[in-house]
Protein backbone atom coordinates (compact mmCIF):
# COMPACT_ATOMS: atom_id res chain seq x y z
CA UNK A 1 0.00 0.00 0.00
CA UNK A 2 1.56 3.20 -1.26
CA UNK A 3 0.79 6.50 1.14
CA UNK A 4 0.43 9.36 -0.56
CA UNK A 5 2.40 12.62 0.63
CA UNK A 6 -0.19 13.79 2.10
CA UNK A 7 -0.84 10.95 4.55
CA UNK A 8 2.37 11.65 5.94
CA UNK A 9 1.93 14.93 6.74
CA UNK A 10 -1.07 13.95 8.44
CA UNK A 11 0.72 11.31 10.07
CA UNK A 12 3.40 13.87 11.09
CA UNK A 13 0.82 16.49 12.02
CA UNK A 14 -0.85 14.10 14.87
CA UNK A 15 2.93 13.29 15.90
CA UNK A 16 3.74 16.85 16.21
CA UNK A 17 6.68 16.06 13.50
CA UNK A 18 8.24 19.00 11.64
CA UNK A 19 9.46 16.96 8.80
CA UNK A 20 11.74 18.46 5.69
CA UNK A 21 11.00 17.50 2.30
CA UNK A 22 13.70 14.88 1.94
CA UNK A 23 12.40 13.26 5.15
CA UNK A 24 8.28 13.15 4.47
CA UNK A 25 9.92 11.14 1.17
CA UNK A 26 11.80 8.99 3.10
CA UNK A 27 9.16 8.17 5.69
CA UNK A 28 6.31 8.20 2.54
CA UNK A 29 8.55 4.96 1.12
CA UNK A 30 9.84 3.27 4.61
CA UNK A 31 5.79 3.43 5.81
CA UNK A 32 4.94 2.11 2.55
CA UNK A 33 7.27 -0.62 2.56
CA UNK A 34 6.16 -1.63 6.13
CA UNK A 35 2.17 -1.51 5.09
CA UNK A 36 3.50 -3.83 2.03
CA UNK A 37 5.07 -6.49 4.27
CA UNK A 38 1.88 -6.36 6.64
CA UNK A 39 -0.34 -6.76 4.29
CA UNK A 40 2.18 -9.94 3.03
CA UNK A 41 2.26 -11.50 6.52
CA UNK A 42 -2.09 -10.93 6.64
CA UNK A 43 -2.27 -13.36 3.57
CA UNK A 44 -0.40 -16.17 5.63
CA UNK A 45 -2.77 -19.52 6.64
CA UNK A 46 -2.59 -19.42 9.83
CA UNK A 47 -5.53 -21.61 10.51
CA UNK A 48 -3.62 -24.93 12.07
CA UNK A 49 -1.65 -22.37 13.90
CA UNK A 50 -2.94 -22.12 18.16
CA UNK A 51 -3.31 -18.68 19.14
CA UNK A 52 0.03 -17.51 22.08
CA UNK A 53 0.27 -14.50 23.80
CA UNK A 54 3.78 -15.36 24.32
CA UNK A 55 6.22 -17.95 23.54
CA UNK A 56 8.34 -17.87 26.51
CA UNK A 57 7.05 -18.93 29.62
CA UNK A 58 5.36 -16.27 31.80
CA UNK A 59 7.07 -15.37 34.75
CA UNK A 60 6.85 -11.63 37.01
CA UNK A 61 9.81 -9.70 36.74
CA UNK A 62 8.24 -6.82 39.25
CA UNK A 63 9.28 -6.46 42.07
CA UNK A 64 6.90 -6.65 45.61
CA UNK A 65 5.50 -3.75 46.13
CA UNK A 66 5.82 -2.89 49.38
CA UNK A 67 4.87 0.33 51.10
CA UNK A 68 7.38 3.13 52.16
CA UNK A 69 7.03 6.81 52.35
CA UNK A 70 6.92 9.14 49.34
CA UNK A 71 10.44 11.06 48.64
CA UNK A 72 10.66 14.73 50.08
CA UNK A 73 8.89 17.35 47.62
CA UNK A 74 12.12 18.90 47.38
CA UNK A 75 13.96 15.70 46.20
CA UNK A 76 11.43 15.38 43.51
CA UNK A 77 11.74 18.48 42.26
CA UNK A 78 15.38 19.07 42.14
CA UNK A 79 15.60 17.81 38.69
CA UNK A 80 12.86 19.40 37.26
CA UNK A 81 13.50 21.75 34.17
CA UNK A 82 11.25 24.74 36.14
CA UNK A 83 9.28 24.31 39.38
CA UNK A 84 6.73 26.89 40.73
CA UNK A 85 4.90 26.44 44.18
CA UNK A 86 6.49 23.09 45.03
CA UNK A 87 4.66 21.62 41.74
CA UNK A 88 6.21 20.84 38.16
CA UNK A 89 6.02 23.79 35.62
CA UNK A 90 5.09 22.60 32.32
CA UNK A 91 4.53 24.83 28.92
CA UNK A 92 0.06 25.14 28.31
CA UNK A 93 -0.92 22.69 25.61
CA UNK A 94 -2.88 24.37 22.98
CA UNK A 95 -5.37 22.08 21.08
CA UNK A 96 -6.20 22.80 17.39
Amino acid sequence: MALTREQVEHVANLARLALTEEEKERFRQQLSAVLDYAARLQELDTDAIPPTATVLPVRNVMRPDTPRPPAPREEILHNAPEAEEGCFKVPAIGWE
